[in-house]
Protein backbone atom coordinates (compact mmCIF):
# COMPACT_ATOMS: atom_id res chain seq x y z
CA UNK A 1 0.00 0.00 0.00
CA UNK A 2 1.48 3.36 -1.02
CA UNK A 3 2.06 6.34 1.22
CA UNK A 4 -0.71 8.15 -0.63
CA UNK A 5 -3.25 5.87 1.04
CA UNK A 6 -5.19 7.81 3.61
CA UNK A 7 -8.07 7.23 5.94
CA UNK A 8 -11.64 8.15 5.10
CA UNK A 9 -14.40 9.74 7.14
CA UNK A 10 -17.67 8.17 5.99
CA UNK A 11 -20.96 9.42 7.36
CA UNK A 12 -24.47 7.99 7.59
CA UNK A 13 -26.98 9.50 5.16
CA UNK A 14 -30.55 8.80 4.05
CA UNK A 15 -31.14 8.20 0.34
CA UNK A 16 -33.88 7.21 -2.12
CA UNK A 17 -32.71 3.80 -3.42
CA UNK A 18 -34.23 4.51 -6.85
CA UNK A 19 -31.94 7.48 -7.41
CA UNK A 20 -28.60 5.92 -6.47
CA UNK A 21 -26.18 4.91 -9.25
CA UNK A 22 -25.49 1.15 -9.47
CA UNK A 23 -22.13 -0.27 -10.55
CA UNK A 24 -21.64 -0.91 -14.25
CA UNK A 25 -19.66 -4.06 -13.40
CA UNK A 26 -20.31 -6.05 -10.24
CA UNK A 27 -18.50 -9.33 -9.50
CA UNK A 28 -20.97 -10.31 -6.80
CA UNK A 29 -24.04 -12.21 -8.03
CA UNK A 30 -27.00 -13.84 -6.33
CA UNK A 31 -28.71 -17.11 -7.24
CA UNK A 32 -32.46 -16.68 -7.69
CA UNK A 33 -33.28 -18.39 -4.39
CA UNK A 34 -30.80 -16.10 -2.60
CA UNK A 35 -32.32 -13.04 -4.25
CA UNK A 36 -35.86 -14.13 -3.33
CA UNK A 37 -34.77 -14.68 0.27
CA UNK A 38 -33.11 -11.23 0.41
CA UNK A 39 -36.26 -9.55 -0.90
CA UNK A 40 -38.45 -11.51 1.54
CA UNK A 41 -36.24 -10.61 4.52
CA UNK A 42 -36.17 -6.90 3.65
CA UNK A 43 -39.94 -6.93 3.18
CA UNK A 44 -40.34 -8.59 6.59
CA UNK A 45 -38.00 -6.07 8.29
CA UNK A 46 -39.33 -3.00 6.49
CA UNK A 47 -35.79 -1.62 6.22
CA UNK A 48 -32.18 -2.52 5.44
CA UNK A 49 -30.39 -4.00 8.45
CA UNK A 50 -26.95 -3.55 6.84
CA UNK A 51 -26.16 -0.35 4.97
CA UNK A 52 -24.78 0.03 1.43
CA UNK A 53 -21.51 1.92 0.92
CA UNK A 54 -21.84 4.81 -1.55
CA UNK A 55 -19.42 7.39 -3.03
CA UNK A 56 -20.02 11.03 -3.95
CA UNK A 57 -17.17 13.54 -3.50
CA UNK A 58 -18.61 15.86 -6.14
CA UNK A 59 -18.24 13.24 -8.87
CA UNK A 60 -21.83 12.15 -8.29
CA UNK A 61 -24.52 14.62 -7.35
CA UNK A 62 -26.19 14.35 -3.99
CA UNK A 63 -28.83 11.62 -3.97
CA UNK A 64 -27.30 9.90 -7.01
CA UNK A 65 -24.06 8.65 -5.51
CA UNK A 66 -22.29 5.51 -6.79
CA UNK A 67 -23.08 2.28 -4.91
CA UNK A 68 -19.70 0.69 -4.09
CA UNK A 69 -21.20 -2.23 -2.17
CA UNK A 70 -24.76 -3.24 -1.41
CA UNK A 71 -26.02 -3.07 -4.99
CA UNK A 72 -28.29 -6.08 -4.50
CA UNK A 73 -29.60 -4.80 -1.17
CA UNK A 74 -30.41 -1.47 -2.83
CA UNK A 75 -32.17 -3.16 -5.75
CA UNK A 76 -34.11 -5.35 -3.33
CA UNK A 77 -35.16 -2.24 -1.38
CA UNK A 78 -36.51 -0.79 -4.64
CA UNK A 79 -38.44 -4.00 -5.37
CA UNK A 80 -39.91 -4.02 -1.86
CA UNK A 81 -40.92 -0.38 -2.25
CA UNK A 82 -38.81 1.30 0.43
CA UNK A 83 -38.90 5.08 -0.02
CA UNK A 84 -35.56 5.71 1.70
CA UNK A 85 -32.65 3.68 3.05
CA UNK A 86 -29.64 4.42 5.28
CA UNK A 87 -26.27 4.46 3.48
CA UNK A 88 -22.66 5.00 4.50
CA UNK A 89 -21.35 7.85 2.31
CA UNK A 90 -17.69 8.37 1.40
CA UNK A 91 -17.37 12.02 0.45
CA UNK A 92 -13.55 12.16 0.37
CA UNK A 93 -12.16 12.23 -3.20
CA UNK A 94 -10.94 8.78 -4.26
CA UNK A 95 -8.75 7.54 -7.09
CA UNK A 96 -10.10 4.84 -9.43
CA UNK A 97 -7.83 2.24 -7.82
CA UNK A 98 -9.14 3.11 -4.38
CA UNK A 99 -12.78 2.81 -5.45
CA UNK A 100 -12.18 -0.55 -7.16
CA UNK A 101 -10.23 -1.86 -4.17
CA UNK A 102 -12.96 -0.86 -1.74
CA UNK A 103 -15.61 -2.44 -3.97
CA UNK A 104 -13.73 -5.75 -4.17
CA UNK A 105 -12.78 -5.82 -0.50
CA UNK A 106 -16.38 -5.48 0.61
CA UNK A 107 -17.31 -8.47 -1.52
CA UNK A 108 -14.30 -10.65 -0.71
CA UNK A 109 -13.58 -10.12 2.98
CA UNK A 110 -16.42 -12.09 4.46
CA UNK A 111 -14.73 -14.40 6.96
CA UNK A 112 -15.67 -18.03 7.52
CA UNK A 113 -18.14 -19.78 9.78
CA UNK A 114 -17.10 -22.51 12.17
CA UNK A 115 -19.55 -25.25 11.11
CA UNK A 116 -20.04 -26.64 14.62
CA UNK A 117 -20.83 -23.21 16.08
CA UNK A 118 -23.05 -22.43 13.10
CA UNK A 119 -24.97 -25.67 13.67
CA UNK A 120 -25.33 -24.95 17.39
CA UNK A 121 -26.70 -21.46 16.67
CA UNK A 122 -29.06 -22.72 13.95
CA UNK A 123 -30.43 -25.45 16.22
CA UNK A 124 -31.34 -22.82 18.83
CA UNK A 125 -33.81 -21.21 16.40
CA UNK A 126 -37.18 -22.79 17.18
CA UNK A 127 -39.52 -20.96 14.81
CA UNK A 128 -39.45 -22.36 11.25
CA UNK A 129 -39.99 -18.93 9.68
CA UNK A 130 -36.93 -17.53 11.42
CA UNK A 131 -34.94 -20.56 10.31
CA UNK A 132 -35.84 -19.67 6.73
CA UNK A 133 -34.95 -16.02 7.42
CA UNK A 134 -31.44 -17.08 8.53
CA UNK A 135 -30.59 -17.81 4.91
CA UNK A 136 -28.96 -21.20 5.42
CA UNK A 137 -29.80 -23.14 2.27
CA UNK A 138 -29.82 -26.88 1.61
CA UNK A 139 -26.15 -26.89 0.60
CA UNK A 140 -25.06 -25.33 3.88
CA UNK A 141 -27.43 -27.50 5.90
CA UNK A 142 -26.05 -30.54 4.12
CA UNK A 143 -22.60 -29.59 5.37
CA UNK A 144 -23.96 -29.03 8.87
CA UNK A 145 -25.42 -32.52 8.88
CA UNK A 146 -21.92 -33.90 8.26
CA UNK A 147 -20.34 -32.03 11.17
CA UNK A 148 -18.51 -34.52 13.38
CA UNK A 149 -18.26 -33.45 17.04
CA UNK A 150 -15.21 -35.70 17.51
CA UNK A 151 -13.29 -33.70 14.93
CA UNK A 152 -14.23 -30.32 16.37
CA UNK A 153 -12.93 -30.54 19.90
CA UNK A 154 -11.90 -26.89 19.92
CA UNK A 155 -15.57 -25.93 19.58
CA UNK A 156 -16.19 -27.46 23.04
CA UNK A 157 -19.37 -29.18 21.96
CA UNK A 158 -21.33 -31.41 24.30
CA UNK A 159 -22.52 -34.56 22.59
CA UNK A 160 -23.75 -38.03 23.38
CA UNK A 161 -23.54 -41.32 21.53
CA UNK A 162 -26.90 -42.88 20.70
CA UNK A 163 -27.11 -46.60 19.91
CA UNK A 164 -29.99 -48.05 17.91
CA UNK A 165 -30.78 -51.68 18.79
CA UNK A 166 -33.09 -53.71 16.58
CA UNK A 167 -34.76 -57.04 17.24
CA UNK A 168 -33.74 -59.83 14.84
CA UNK A 169 -37.02 -59.69 12.92
CA UNK A 170 -36.64 -55.91 12.46
CA UNK A 171 -32.94 -55.81 11.57
CA UNK A 172 -33.31 -56.51 7.85
CA UNK A 173 -36.08 -53.92 7.51
CA UNK A 174 -33.88 -51.36 9.30
CA UNK A 175 -30.93 -52.11 7.02
CA UNK A 176 -33.13 -51.74 3.96
CA UNK A 177 -34.47 -48.41 5.24
CA UNK A 178 -30.92 -47.07 5.70
CA UNK A 179 -29.88 -48.36 2.27
CA UNK A 180 -32.93 -46.75 0.66
CA UNK A 181 -32.10 -43.47 2.41
CA UNK A 182 -28.55 -43.52 1.07
CA UNK A 183 -29.71 -44.43 -2.44
CA UNK A 184 -32.23 -41.60 -2.44
CA UNK A 185 -29.98 -38.91 -1.00
CA UNK A 186 -29.67 -37.09 -4.34
CA UNK A 187 -33.32 -37.45 -5.32
CA UNK A 188 -35.35 -34.26 -5.86
CA UNK A 189 -39.05 -33.56 -5.99
CA UNK A 190 -40.60 -30.47 -7.57
CA UNK A 191 -43.30 -28.66 -5.63
CA UNK A 192 -44.99 -25.28 -5.96
CA UNK A 193 -43.70 -22.45 -3.78
CA UNK A 194 -47.21 -22.08 -2.37
CA UNK A 195 -47.01 -25.67 -1.12
CA UNK A 196 -43.66 -24.91 0.55
CA UNK A 197 -45.08 -21.85 2.29
CA UNK A 198 -48.21 -23.79 3.31
CA UNK A 199 -45.97 -26.45 4.82
CA UNK A 200 -44.06 -23.84 6.83
CA UNK A 201 -47.35 -22.26 7.95
CA UNK A 202 -48.66 -25.68 9.03
CA UNK A 203 -45.46 -26.38 10.96
CA UNK A 204 -45.68 -22.97 12.64
CA UNK A 205 -49.32 -23.58 13.61
CA UNK A 206 -48.38 -26.98 15.02
CA UNK A 207 -45.48 -25.44 16.96
CA UNK A 208 -47.87 -23.00 18.60
CA UNK A 209 -50.70 -25.48 19.23
CA UNK A 210 -48.51 -28.18 20.81
CA UNK A 211 -45.99 -25.72 22.29
CA UNK A 212 -43.00 -27.57 20.85
CA UNK A 213 -39.83 -26.14 19.37
CA UNK A 214 -38.47 -29.15 17.53
CA UNK A 215 -39.40 -29.41 13.84
CA UNK A 216 -39.35 -33.22 13.92
CA UNK A 217 -41.79 -33.24 16.86
CA UNK A 218 -44.11 -30.85 15.04
CA UNK A 219 -43.95 -32.97 11.89
CA UNK A 220 -44.79 -36.05 13.96
CA UNK A 221 -47.88 -34.25 15.30
CA UNK A 222 -48.93 -33.40 11.74
CA UNK A 223 -48.50 -37.02 10.63
CA UNK A 224 -50.57 -38.17 13.60
CA UNK A 225 -53.40 -35.91 12.46
CA UNK A 226 -53.13 -37.41 8.96
CA UNK A 227 -53.21 -40.92 10.41
CA UNK A 228 -56.42 -40.06 12.23
CA UNK A 229 -58.05 -38.91 8.97
CA UNK A 230 -56.90 -41.57 6.51
CA UNK A 231 -60.38 -42.03 5.08
CA UNK A 232 -60.26 -38.39 3.88
CA UNK A 233 -57.88 -39.70 1.21
CA UNK A 234 -60.86 -41.39 -0.44
CA UNK A 235 -61.48 -38.10 -2.23
CA UNK A 236 -58.47 -38.94 -4.38
CA UNK A 237 -60.05 -42.03 -5.94
CA UNK A 238 -63.80 -41.78 -5.26
CA UNK A 239 -66.13 -39.15 -6.66
CA UNK A 240 -69.03 -37.74 -4.59
CA UNK A 241 -71.47 -40.04 -6.41
CA UNK A 242 -69.43 -43.11 -5.47
CA UNK A 243 -67.79 -43.82 -8.84
CA UNK A 244 -64.00 -44.43 -9.12
CA UNK A 245 -61.82 -41.55 -10.32
CA UNK A 246 -59.04 -43.85 -11.56
CA UNK A 247 -58.21 -47.54 -11.93
CA UNK A 248 -54.95 -47.54 -9.97
CA UNK A 249 -54.38 -49.18 -6.60
CA UNK A 250 -55.04 -47.47 -3.25
CA UNK A 251 -53.98 -48.17 0.30
CA UNK A 252 -56.29 -50.42 2.28
CA UNK A 253 -55.90 -48.01 5.20
CA UNK A 254 -57.83 -45.36 3.24
CA UNK A 255 -60.77 -47.78 3.15
CA UNK A 256 -60.64 -49.03 6.73
CA UNK A 257 -59.36 -45.81 8.29
CA UNK A 258 -56.54 -47.65 10.07
CA UNK A 259 -53.29 -49.36 9.15
CA UNK A 260 -53.82 -52.23 11.59
CA UNK A 261 -56.58 -54.54 12.80
CA UNK A 262 -56.91 -56.88 15.78
CA UNK A 263 -55.02 -60.16 15.42
CA UNK A 264 -58.17 -62.39 15.86
CA UNK A 265 -59.90 -60.48 13.05
CA UNK A 266 -56.80 -60.83 10.85
CA UNK A 267 -56.74 -64.59 11.47
CA UNK A 268 -60.41 -64.93 10.50
CA UNK A 269 -59.84 -62.99 7.28
CA UNK A 270 -56.71 -65.03 6.50
CA UNK A 271 -58.65 -68.31 6.87
CA UNK A 272 -61.45 -67.06 4.64
CA UNK A 273 -59.03 -65.93 1.95
CA UNK A 274 -57.12 -69.23 2.10
CA UNK A 275 -60.39 -71.18 1.75
CA UNK A 276 -61.54 -69.07 -1.22
CA UNK A 277 -58.16 -69.50 -2.90
CA UNK A 278 -58.26 -73.26 -2.24
CA UNK A 279 -61.66 -73.55 -3.94
CA UNK A 280 -60.47 -71.48 -6.89
CA UNK A 281 -63.01 -68.75 -6.17
CA UNK A 282 -60.28 -66.09 -6.20
CA UNK A 283 -56.75 -66.02 -7.61
CA UNK A 284 -53.75 -66.56 -5.35
CA UNK A 285 -52.50 -63.30 -3.81
CA UNK A 286 -55.71 -61.40 -4.51
CA UNK A 287 -57.44 -61.70 -1.16
CA UNK A 288 -59.00 -58.28 -1.65
CA UNK A 289 -61.35 -59.84 -4.21
CA UNK A 290 -63.01 -61.86 -1.43
CA UNK A 291 -63.54 -58.68 0.60
CA UNK A 292 -64.96 -56.98 -2.50
CA UNK A 293 -67.35 -59.89 -3.13
CA UNK A 294 -68.53 -60.00 0.48
CA UNK A 295 -69.07 -56.23 0.48
CA UNK A 296 -71.05 -56.47 -2.79
CA UNK A 297 -73.24 -59.28 -1.36
CA UNK A 298 -73.88 -57.19 1.74
CA UNK A 299 -74.92 -54.14 -0.31
CA UNK A 300 -77.32 -56.23 -2.43
CA UNK A 301 -78.73 -58.25 0.48
CA UNK A 302 -82.25 -57.89 1.93
CA UNK A 303 -80.95 -56.47 5.22
CA UNK A 304 -79.27 -53.53 3.47
CA UNK A 305 -81.32 -50.36 3.00
CA UNK A 306 -81.69 -48.62 -0.36
CA UNK A 307 -79.03 -46.12 0.66
CA UNK A 308 -75.62 -46.90 2.07
CA UNK A 309 -74.12 -45.51 5.21
CA UNK A 310 -72.76 -42.57 3.27
CA UNK A 311 -76.21 -41.64 1.92
CA UNK A 312 -75.42 -42.86 -1.60
CA UNK A 313 -77.82 -45.29 -3.38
Amino acid sequence: MTESHRGIKPRLVRRDPRQLTPLDMNARFFRKEEWDRLVANIAADGCLTSVPLIYGAGEYEEGRELILSGNHRTAAAVEVGLEAIDCMLIDDPQQKDELLARQLSHNSIAGQDDPATLKALYDQIEDVDWRAYSGLDDDVLGLLAEVSPEGLSEANLDFATVSLIFLPNELEAARKAFDDARMGQNASWLAARADYEQTLDTLASTHAAHKVGNVATALHAILTIVENHLTDLQAGYQSPDGTPLHTGTVGLETVLGARTLPAPAAITINKAIAAAEGRGEIEQGQGWRLLERLAGEYLSGPNHSSTGGDGQP
